[in-house]
């Protein structure tokens, strides 16, 4: 069993007729994330990269924002609470009873600060990054229900996370990079998700300065993206993309 799936019996039709087969589904589950020993929200998800996710979350959030202000996270064994401990013992509020794909806007401003940076990405490189990432999405491949991402820089993918959310595809990967201690500002988001403002803003808060989709950007994203000088790419397929902002990063 590939973890992070269930199987299930379901009848498959094709053009030869109909059969009762055994079909691998994402599985769904629920964690409960403690702040400081309060309960602090609800996060529907897979239950893989459990520690990635709590702490990359709280960082999306601004409530961690670099190592030392992270104490202590831990997991119980069957992956559906996590308990983080912060250095600022306040509780923020926040009004959101299940977080899933469909992710609650950030409790607190966005960065402040514009993204400088000088990466730029030769336009065969990001095929070739979108290509590893489509690739390198095994849960997909067995059940056609999760989203992937990953954090790159111009050599290859870093790390990879996927889930049935695509805001927990990014937290995972602001956890892992705080948790590692990488500096993400040469570093590059891939995701085969939607481009929301939400997305956005999280790779903001991360420093990242560029997002590469196999999908497509909102409206709104485009218009934050610019305020935070982070170029977006998407569309990538088929030999083919569109640069929806700072497209001087990308080198055609």
């Amino acid at each position: 069993m590939i973890k992070g799936t269930e199987q299930f019996e379901v009848l498959h039709f094709d053009r030869d007729g109909s059969d009762h087969i055994l079909d691998r589904v994402i599985a769904e589950i629920h964690v409960d994330l403690f702040l400081n020993d309060t309960k602090f929200t609800t996060i529907a998800c897979t239950g893989n990269h459990v520690k990635e996710m709590a702490v990359g979350f709280l960082g999306s959030q601004g409530i961690i924002r670099e190592l030392k202000d992270l104490v202590k996270c831990s997991v119980s064994s069957d992956g559906c609470r996590a308990r983080v401990l912060t250095e600022g013992k306040d509780i923020p509020d926040f009004h959101a009873s299940i977080l899933s794909s469909g992710a609650k806007e950030g409790i607190f401003a966005k960065p402040g600060g514009k993204i400088a940076s000088s990466i730029q990405i030769p336009a065969k490189h990001v095929l070739k990054l979108m290509k590893n990432l489509l690739n390198s999405s095994s849960l997909h491949k067995a059940t056609h229900g999760t989203h992937c991402s990953a954090l790159a820089d111009l050599k290859g993918i870093i790390a990879a996370r996927e889930d049935i959310g695509r805001h927990n595809t990014i937290d995972m990967l602001g956890g892992y990079a705080l948790l590692e201690g990488i500096d993400c500002s040469d570093k590059i988001i891939l995701t085969t998700g939607r481009v929301s403002s939400e997305i956005v803003n999280k790779v903001w808060k991360l420093g990242v300065p560029v997002i590469i989709s196999h999908s497509a950007p909102t409206s709104k994203a485009i218009n934050l993206s610019k305020d935070a000088g982070i170029t977006i790419v998407g569309y990538v397929r088929n030999a083919k993309m569109k640069v929806y902002s700072l497209a001087e990063r990308v080198i055609f």
